[in-house]
């Protein structure tokens, strides 16, 4: 089956307000910008994000989320997203702030068919007990707080109950995808992006490299097609287009050190 879609907008163009997206990256790497511009040119709304983080330096989920267009977050990561802070503070996005450990188990289960599974990553806290602020009332006050979740022993540890994530859609950003959806991930690009891909009920995939079936070594699909619904190919221009978060320049060595 090909499943290649000519264009980004044509690829989102059933993604309606409200609708819930798993998506992929980690900071600048592995961010499905393409498919997220043309969400946020559709002029979607009132989306239900779950992913690692909200974009940073304006870019990626950022996008949607200065403009508005965001209005629940479930991820584990606010960084230096100003933005995200700002309205998380002032009560004007709900916030569910998940182990990303736990957060990537979720995503993982909800794919796999899972519905639940015990962790034993917050037991004893917030996590667990509830109390969680997940929206402010915009004066300093919890309006909405996490509830209590079921907690059981398992041979004298004490384990917490999660619930695996599905989602209407999922976005993610592939090195390389053939036309029937196997795809592969570039180093930490990998992290996030295949548990996203597989928790969307209708995965939509932008690939830096499209091949034919075939092409990708069997052994070497990161994520098999089966999860994959829609496939947008990126022009050289927008697979090259990729920032760096936070660059570092290193002094030069002294002359007559090692290694000058």
């Amino acid at each position: 089956m090909d499943k290649v879609v000519a264009t980004a907008l044509e690829a989102v163009a059933d993604v309606g307000d409200g609708a819930s997206l798993a998506v992929g990256g980690f900071g600048l790497s592995g961010v499905p910008n393409v498919l997220i511009q043309a969400l946020y040119e559709r002029g979607v709304s009132g989306l239900s994000v779950v992913s690692n983080n909200c974009g940073a330096m304006e870019s990626g989920l950022a996008v949607l989320l200065s403009a508005g267009r965001i209005a629940r977050v479930t991820g584990s990561y606010i960084g230096a997203n100003k933005e995200f802070a700002r309205q998380y503070l002032g009560g004007e996005l709900e916030v569910e702030m998940i182990p990303q450990g736990t957060l990537a188990e979720r995503l993982r289960a909800g794919g796999a068919g899972i519905p639940a599974f015990y962790t034993p990553a917050g037991v004893g806290t917030q996590v667990a007990d509830g109390g969680l602020p997940w929206r402010y009332d915009g004066s300093g006050g919890v309006a909405l707080a996490s509830p209590p979740k079921e907690v059981r022993e398992f041979d004298g540890t004490e384990y917490v109950l999660e619930r695996g994530i599905r989602t209407d859609f999922a976005l993610v950003r592939a090195a390389k995808g053939d036309r029937h959806g196997n795809l592969v991930f570039n180093k930490s690009s990998r992290n996030f992006n295949p548990l996203a891909a597989m928790a969307g009920r209708v995965t939509i995939a932008e690939v830096e490299e499209l091949v034919e079936p075939g092409e990708i070594d069997p052994d070497a699909v990161h994520l098999p097609g089966i999860f994959v619904q829609r496939v947008v190919a990126l022009t050289p221009e927008q697979a090259a287009d990729k920032g760096i978060e936070r660059r570092t320049v290193s002094a030069p060595p002294a002359r007559g050190t090692v290694g000058s």
